[in-house]
C-alpha cells in the first residue's frame, strides 16, 4: 500500500516536472521597413518538428520541448531570421524581418516528367473560376472594416538634416522608439478607420457601400467629407478572379486569370492544411521581368480549387513608375452558394523618392469583412448612389470603435495617432500643409471663402493687355446648401473691366439637384467653348495656353444664364439650361444678314442669341463622390457613356435675334484590352437645322501650339474649319509595355507606345453659306474626311510624351503643316 502511494507521488511529480519544462513561444512577426505584419511565414525550432505558419496578422504560438535552443523565422522575399529562446518558461518572441529583392528561382521541370505538375492544377483552377468566382453569386452582403494609413519613409540621416526636418526633431526622435531594434523609421502622416456595410447584386451587376462611421487622423485633413468616402471597402476591393485587376490606374494580369499559361510559370512547393482545408501550394512568377504582374505564392482548396489565400508582389522590374513595391495578400472564405469572398486583405504600396535627397511614401490598407450572407436581391433603385455616407458617419466617440472594430488598434497604431496629433500642432507643418492644399485645389481657403483660382491671377494677350483677376467662392463652411461665387478683371490695354457673378442651390444633395444662375461679362475666342458633349479632360491648360499671345478671333460677351441639374436614377441624369448672350467682335471682316434667308436685308456685327438646351446623359455604371460642394465623377468601369442635347434658339420677345434648333449625340469609353493595353475612344455628332451665323455653328478646335491636346485636331489651324452637321471619332490606344517591353534595347528605358487616329465627315449647306456675308473659313467635303494618324511614345523620362502626327487629307490648303510633333508633361505612373 504504501509503495503504491509513493509511486502515484513520483508519477504527479514527473508529470507536473514535465509540464512544467514545456515551453510556448508566442509572439508577432512584422515587416522591417513597413512595420506590417508578416502572414504565412513559416516560424520553426531549429532541427524539430515544431513549427507553424503565422496567421493573417503575423500571430504565431509554439509549444512543446526541443534540444535546440534556436527558433527560425523565414519567408520568401525576406532574410530568414534566428532568435534564442529561453527553455521550459512563457515568452514572447517579437521579430522584425528584412525584405530582400522579392524573386523567385526559375522554375525547372526535371527530365522524365510529361507536364508541370502545378500546370493540371492550374486548369482545374481556370475551369472552376465561374463556379468560385463572387460575381456569379446572385446577391450578398457583408459588414466591412477598413483601415488606411499612410506613412513618410525612407527616412535618411540626410533628410533628417534638412533645414525644415530640424522643426520636427522632437517626433523624429520618438518615431525611432516605434520602429524598433529592427525597424526602419516612418513618419505618419494620416490614418482613418472606416465601419460599412457592403451590398451585391449580379443582374444587373450592382454594388452599394453605405459608409456607417469613419474616423480620420491626418496632417491637412479638417472636415474629411471626401476622404470618408474613399476609404471604405469599394475602393479596397482586389479580385484576383478578374483577368486583370486595376491597381494604381494599371492593368495588372491575375496568376489565375485565363492567359495564365501565356504570362506567368509556376510551380507545385507543398500541400498543407489551413483551417481543416487541404491547400495546394503553389509559386508564380511572370516570364517577361517588365509585365504589369505579379510575383508570389498561392495556396488552392483541393476540394473545389478555389483560392484560398493569396500572397502577390509586383516584381520589381515591372514597367511602373515611382512605385517600388505594390503586395496584397489575402484570405479568402468559402461561401454556402460555393464562391468564394475575401475576408480579409492588406495591401502596401511603396512608392520611391522622387529624388536621391528625398524621402518616400508608404500606403498601408487593411480590410476585414465580417457576417458575410447571400441574399435576395435588393430592387435597383437601392444602389442608386453606389456610395453613401451616413450623416453622422463622422460622429463618434472612442466607445464605439472599442466594441465595433474587427481587430483591436495595435499598440504602434495608437502611437502613431497620438504622433499625428502632435505634428498637426507645429507652425512649419501648419505652413506647408496650406501651401499644398492651395496648390491642389487652386484656391486659397480663408474662412468661409475660397479666393481664386490662382492659375488665372495673371495673363496678357494682344486684346487687354496685361489682365489680373481676383475671384473666389464660398465654402461649406458658409453653407452646403447655397454657394455663390464671383471675379473682376482689368485689362490694361483696353482699359475695361470684366467681371461674373453666381450662385447655386442645392435642393437635393441625395440626388445631387441642383439650380443656379450666373452673369458674366468677358472676352472668350471663337472655337474654344466646350459644348457638353466633348470629352474636354485635361483642357485647362490648353484653354489657358490659349489666352496668352494673340487671341483668333477674339469676342466680347455679356451672359445670362440658368442651369437646373438632377440625377434621375443612377444611370439617367439631366439639365436643363437657359442662356441669353450678347455677342460683339473684336475682330474685323465678321458680319450677318439681319434676316437669314434675305441676302437684300440690312447687315449687322452685333447679334443676340437666347436658347434653351436639354442635355441627357446615361451612363451605366458611374460613379461619384462628394467633395463638399461639388461632385466629382469617378467614370465608368465596363459601359460607354451615351449623352443627347437638343438646343432651341428663340427669337423675338425673349431677346433672340435667331430661330434655330441644334441637335448632340456623343458616346465614349474606356476598353480595357488585356495586354494588349487600353483603348479610348469617342464619337460625336451635330446638326444646326436652319441657316444661322457661323459663330453659331461649329468651329472644330485645332492645335497650332507645341502642346498636345487629346481633344483637339492636332494638325489642324484654329478656326480652319466650320461644320453645319459633322460626325467625328477619336481614337487612342495605349500599349503600355506590350511592345517596347519585348525589344532588348529599348525595354530598360520604360517607354510606352501610344497610337491615336481621329477622323472628321462635315459640310456646311448652300443656303447657310449664301447667309454668311463673308465667308474666312472652310467647310468640309461631306465625301472626303479630314483624317489625320499619329503615333508617340510616353514615360520619357518618366515625365514627357512625343507625338508625331502626319495630316492625311485637306494637303493642299494654305499655312498648314502636313506633320506635327507635340509633347506634353505626363505625371504617369
Amino acid at each position: 500500500m504504501k509503495s503504491k502511494h509513493i509511486f502515484t507521488l513520483l508519477f504527479c511529480f514527473t508529470t507536473s516536472f514535465i509540464f512544467a519544462q514545456q515551453t510556448i513561444i508566442r509572439g508577432k512577426v512584422t515587416d522591417a521597413e513597413t512595420g506590417d505584419p508578416v502572414p504565412f511565414a513559416t516560424v520553426v525550432i531549429q532541427g524539430s518538428q515544431i513549427g507553424m505558419a503565422t496567421d493573417f496578422d503575423g500571430n504565431y504560438e509554439l509549444k512543446g520541448q526541443a534540444e535546440s535552443d534556436t527558433v527560425l523565422f523565414s519567408y520568401v522575399g525576406y532574410e530568414t531570421r534566428k532568435k534564442r529562446y529561453e527553455k521550459g518558461v512563457t515568452q514572447v518572441i517579437n521579430v522584425q524581418l528584412q525584405p530582400k529583392a522579392t524573386s523567385l528561382a526559375d522554375f525547372v521541370v526535371l527530365s522524365g516528367r510529361a507536364e508541370n505538375p502545378a500546370f493540371a492544377i492550374m486548369r482545374s483552377v481556370i475551369d472552376n473560376k465561374n463556379k468560385n468566382d463572387k460575381r456569379r453569386l446572385e446577391a450578398y452582403e457583408y459588414e466591412s472594416y477598413n483601415k488606411i494609413e499612410i506613412d513618410v519613409d525612407n527616412i535618411t540621416e540626410e533628410f533628417r538634416k534638412k533645414k525644415y526636418m530640424q522643426k520636427v526633431t522632437s517626433v523624429l526622435d520618438s518615431i525611432d522608439i516605434i520602429a524598433g531594434e529592427d525597424g526602419k523609421p516612418i513618419l505618419p502622416l494620416f490614418i482613418s478607420e472606416s465601419l460599412s456595410k457592403f451590398y451585391f447584386r449580379s443582374n444587373p451587376r450592382l454594388q452599394k457601400e453605405q459608409i456607417i462611421k469613419t474616423k480620420i487622423t491626418g496632417i491637412g485633413i479638417e472636415d474629411g467629407s471626401l476622404i470618408s468616402q474613399v476609404i471604405g471597402s469599394s475602393f479596397q476591393e482586389y479580385n484576383f478572379y478578374q483577368n486583370r485587376m486595376n491597381i494604381v490606374e494599371k492593368e495588372f494580369a491575375s496568376p489565375i486569370g485565363d492567359g495564365w499559361r501565356l504570362i506567368y510559370d509556376y510551380d507545385l512547393t507543398d500541400s498543407v492544411s489551413l483551417d481543416g482545408e487541404f491547400c495546394y501550394v503553389l509559386d508564380f512568377k511572370p516570364k517577361n521581368d517588365q509585365e504589369l504582374a505579379f510575383v508570389g505564392t498561392m495556396w488552392i482548396a483541393k476540394e473545389d480549387f478555389g483560392l484560398k489565400r493569396m500572397d502577390a508582389t509586383m516584381q520589381p522590374t515591372a514597367n511602373l513608375n515611382f512605385i517600388e513595391k505594390i503586395k496584397i495578400q489575402q484570405e479568402l472564405e468559402r461561401m454556402e452558394g460555393g464562391a468564394w469572398l475575401p475576408v480579409k486583405s492588406r495591401i502596401l504600396i511603396d512608392v520611391s523618392e522622387i529624388t536621391k535627397k528625398s524621402a518616400g511614401f508608404l500606403a498601408k490598407f487593411y480590410s476585414s469583412n465580417k457576417n458575410l450572407a447571400l441574399t435576395e436581391p435588393k430592387p435597383n433603385k437601392f444602389f442608386e448612389r453606389t456610395i453613401e455616407l451616413e450623416e453622422d458617419a463622422r460622429i463618434s466617440d472612442e466607445q464605439f470603435w472599442i466594441e465595433n472594430r474587427h481587430d483591436s488598434l495595435t499598440t504602434t497604431e495608437i502611437s502613431v495617432i497620438a504622433m499625428i496629433d502632435s505634428l498637426k500642432q507645429i507652425p512649419i507643418v501648419k505652413t506647408w500643409t496650406e501651401l499644398l492644399k492651395t496648390f491642389a485645389r487652386g484656391y486659397v481657403e480663408v474662412g468661409q471663402l475660397d479666393l481664386g483660382p490662382w492659375p488665372v491671377l495673371v495673363s496678357s494677350n494682344d486684346v487687354e493687355g496685361f489682365r489680373t483677376r481676383i475671384g473666389g467662392r464660398t465654402n461649406e463652411n458658409f453653407s452646403l446648401r447655397w454657394q455663390f461665387n464671383g471675379y473682376v478683371a482689368y485689362g490694361f490695354k483696353d482699359k475695361n473691366f470684366k467681371y461674373g457673378l453666381g450662385a447655386t442651390h442645392f435642393i437635393s444633395r441625395k440626388k445631387w439637384t441642383t439650380i443656379s444662375a450666373n452673369y458674366r461679362k468677358d472676352i472668350d475666342q471663337l472655337g474654344l467653348q466646350p459644348d457638353g458633349i466633348t470629352d474636354f479632360d485635361n483642357a485647362n491648360a490648353f484653354v489657358a495656353l490659349s489666352q496668352l499671345g494673340n487671341l483668333i478671333r477674339p469676342f466680347a460677351y455679356e451672359t445670362y444664364q440658368i442651369d437646373l441639374t438632377s440625377q434621375l436614377s443612377k444611370p439617367f441624369s439631366f439639365s436643363l439650361r437657359l442662356k441669353n448672350q450678347d455677342f460683339t467682335p473684336l475682330y474685323d471682316g465678321f458680319s450677318y444678314y439681319t434676316e437669314s434667308s434675305d441676302i437684300t436685308s440690312p447687315t449687322g456685327t452685333e447679334f443676340t442669341s437666347t436658347e434653351a438646351t436639354l442635355k441627357l446623359k446615361y451612363a451605366k455604371d458611374e460613379t461619384f463622390i462628394i467633395n463638399d460642394n461639388s461632385r466629382i465623377s469617378l467614370g465608368t468601369v465596363r459601359w460607354p457613356t451615351f449623352i443627347v442635347g437638343y438646343t432651341h434658339g428663340f427669337k423675338g420677345p425673349l431677346g433672340g435675334d435667331f430661330d434655330y434648333n441644334k441637335l448632340d449625340v456623343g458616346i465614349s469609353q474606356r476598353l480595357k484590352m488585356g495586354f494588349w493595353g487600353i483603348s479610348h475612344y469617342q464619337i460625336t455628332a451635330s446638326k444646326v437645322f436652319e441657316d444661322v451665323p457661323y459663330p453659331l455653328l461649329t468651329a472644330h478646335i485645332g492645335n497650332e501650339q507645341p502642346v498636345y491636346a487629346s481633344f483637339a485636331f492636332n494638325t489642324m489651324n484654329f478656326y480652319e474649319f466650320v461644320s453645319q452637321q459633322y460626325v467625328s471619332m477619336r481614337y487612342q490606344h495605349f500599349f503600355e509595355g506590350f511592345i517596347l517591353n519585348r525589344i532588348p534595347l529599348l525595354k530598360k528605358l520604360k517607354w510606352r507606345l501610344v497610337a491615336s487616329g481621329n477622323v472628321l465627315y462635315g459640310d456646311i449647306s448652300e443656303s447657310t453659306l449664301a447667309a454668311q456675308p463673308t465667308v474666312d473659313f472652310l467647310s468640309l467635303d461631306p465625301n472626303k474626311p479630314y483624317s489625320e494618324v499619329g503615333v508617340g511614345v510616353e514615360n520619357i523620362f518618366k515625365f514627357f510624351r512625343v507625338d508625331f502626327f502626319q495630316r492625311l487629307t485637306y494637303l493642299d490648303n494654305q499655312d498648314i503643316k502636313k506633320r506635327q510633333i507635340k509633347v506634353s508633361f505626363n505625371l504617369s505612373l
